[in-house]
């Protein structure tokens, strides 16, 4: 969890009340945040450094990286304030600033959002406070910046219009925050290398024939995204306008940032919660939009689901004053008497079902208030999922008949699950890895025989046969299912030998159906329940050396549900086995 440090007697000043220790340390336990340390008594503090508190903050809690986000929530907690209005407002006696982005940065950085923060008054502590938090973001919800990146600008040292471009590194010339050296792209990268802040970023971009960049209306720098900003338009404690622009490679997470970081200093301004808007114009689609979006989001959540939670009998009213505590606006639904309408903060990006909203429900209450009971009603007995202990039965019998159990990854290159196997991909079966980091991990395997095979191949100067088996889960695109894919529990085993060890994987067949209570079908007649064998020519295998595992259930439908027989000699080839390998594959999944 982040840890943010902030000055003590400011705080304390800003929550109207002075606390000890404990008191505070107990203040923090109740919403749900930790006191990490106070340097008060601290021999190590500077004399003319004021203590610090240090908070240790949840992760999901992006808008308390700061004084002002843990001072505004602390005091709606306690019910010292009341929820800001934030209020997007266009500039009365002038035209709101735009940024017309250039096809070329979807290359590099496709995305932008950008506020205007209209008479902001600065002190020392507050600028302070202002630059933490932009690094936090930074190096937490931002990622290091790969994901997003925030530049903050003295609005009266640059002119708009804006442009967002990407450009050769070559062309962008301009001197850098806080240096009188102008330089280009290139040479910055080369200036900022060894820079102990700065040098860990410059990976980002560096390779690139373009680097992201945002021009005033005359063409001159305001900052390099994500690295640095201009000297020229560096913000100081006199500046009154701050023009905050956010550029990105996730389309959300653009907003939520800019969302965040105009929420918590908006109150400095001469309107307080008020935002000036940015006009965001595409010039390669013709699309434009307004930002920020400072409007609450609007859901739902049930009363029985989270009385049922939190072990509570509360009225819909009574929940909505818990919510009130956590900065919800709520109130019960005329529709239904079971349900709450809820209005999310701007600044709660992390709210993404009614279980996030229970929690803040049990916080608004008191974890130290829920009631204490003996799990009755609610207490069950731990026992197997079906196809856990289905796939025990196997694991165990295999074991039992001298068969090693194997790990392998259950991520595979496609070649590996397709080509060496002398299989061919539909495109509608396997689930690829958007942006797999080697080739060897490119998508999530549909047979376990590549993991056998791979395990077989690391391991083929011990003495053979080598006998392993696998019980584990492989993945199918699935369309229908709300996310696109599906798990089966398969079962494999392979023995590699001087012969090929057809009969001994036709034995561990019988043997496992066996225990799972599957007879054989003598015949495979109509009505006779059991399974058998039948030839198949896949070309996994050897002409002739295959079979197919078909079984029929009791309502007398037919089904295969798997192979074994002797791998096909380019299969072994493939994966530098040299010996011949007899392998067998089912899916448990018909059984339950």
């Amino acid at each position: 969890m982040p840890t943010v440090s902030v000055n003590k007697y400011d705080l304390y000043e800003a929550l109207g009340q002075q606390y000890t220790t404990e008191e505070f340390d107990e203040l923090c336990f109740e919403f749900g945040i930790e006191l990490d340390g106070d340097t008060e008594n601290d021999p190590d503090r500077p004399k003319d450094q004021p203590p610090q508190l240090k908070i240790e903050i949840p992760a999901n809690r992006y808008d308390m990286l700061c004084h002002e986000g843990i001072s505004l929530m602390l005091n709606i907690f306690r019910g010292k304030a009341s929820v800001p209005n934030y209020r997007v407002v266009a500039p009365a006696n002038s035209e709101v600033h735009q940024i017309t982005v250039h096809e070329e940065t979807t290359e590099i950085r496709p995305y932008v959002s950008a506020a205007v923060l209209r008479g902001i008054k600065f002190t020392q502590d507050r600028y302070d406070s202002f630059i933490a938090l932009q690094d936090k973001l930074h190096q937490n919800l931002c990622r290091q910046r790969t994901l997003v990146s925030m530049g903050t600008h003295d609005l009266d040292t640059v002119k708009g219009p804006f442009t967002y471009e990407a450009l050769p590194p070559e062309e962008i010339v301009f001197a850098p925050l806080n240096q009188e050296k102008v330089m280009n792209g290139k040479e910055l990268m080369e200036f900022y290398e060894n820079d102990k802040n700065l040098g860990r970023y410059l990976y980002i971009i560096r390779d690139s024939p373009v680097y992201p960049v945002i021009l005033d209306a005359d063409r001159k720098v305001c900052s390099l995204p994500p690295i640095i900003n201009s000297n020229r338009s560096k913000i100081t404690l006199d500046t009154r306008n701050v023009f905050i622009e956010v550029t990105a490679t996730d389309s959300t997470k653009v907003e939520i940032v800019t969302n965040i970081l105009v929420a918590m200093f908006s109150q400095y301004c001469d309107d307080p919660f008020t935002i000036e808007p940015v006009k965001i114009i595409s010039s390669h689609n013709n699309e434009s939009r307004q930002v920020p979006n400072m409007t609450p989001r609007s859901t739902t959540a049930e009363v029985s689901y989270i009385n049922s939670c939190c072990g509570l009998q509360l009225s819909a009213s009574e929940i909505c004053t818990m919510l009130d505590k956590m900065a919800y606006t709520a109130k019960p639904s005329s529709s239904d008497p079971n349900l709450l309408d809820i209005d999310v903060p701007v600044t709660r990006a992390d709210v993404l079902h009614q279980c996030d909203i229970m929690e803040d429900v049990a916080i608004g209450y008191g974890f130290n208030n829920l009631p204490k009971t003996f799990p009755g009603k609610s207490g069950t007995i731990a026992a197997p999922l079906p196809i856990n202990k289905l796939a025990d039965i196997a694991r165990l019998e295999s074991a039992m008949c001298g068969w090693s159990e194997a790990l392998p990854l259950i991520l595979c290159s496609h070649d590996e699950n397709f080509a060496w196997l002398n299989r061919k991909d539909d495109g509608q079966t396997a689930v690829r890895l958007a942006n797999p980091k080697t080739a060897e991990y490119q998508i999530v395997r549909t047979s376990l025989l590549p993991g056998i095979l791979k395990t077989i191949r690391e391991n083929r100067k011990h003495s053979l046969p080598i006998k392993v088996f696998e019980v584990s889960d492989v993945a199918f695109k699935d369309e229908k299912l709300e996310r696109k894919s599906r798990n089966e529990r398969h079962f494999c085993a392979a023995i590699c030998g001087k012969t090929s060890g057809f009969e001994v994987v036709h034995g561990l067949l019988d043997r496992v159906m066996a225990m799972l209570s599957t007879k054989v079908s003598e015949t495979g007649a109509m009505e006779q329940e059991g399974y058998w064998i039948e030839e198949t020519d896949e070309p996994t295998y050897f002409p002739g050396r295959a079979a197919s595992i078909w079984i029929r259930h009791k309502n007398g439908d037919k089904q295969s549900i798997g192979t074994f027989g002797i791998l096909h000699p380019s299969v072994l080839e493939k994966f530098e086995i040299p010996y011949p390998v007899s392998t067998l594959e089912l899916n448990l999944e018909v059984f339950l």
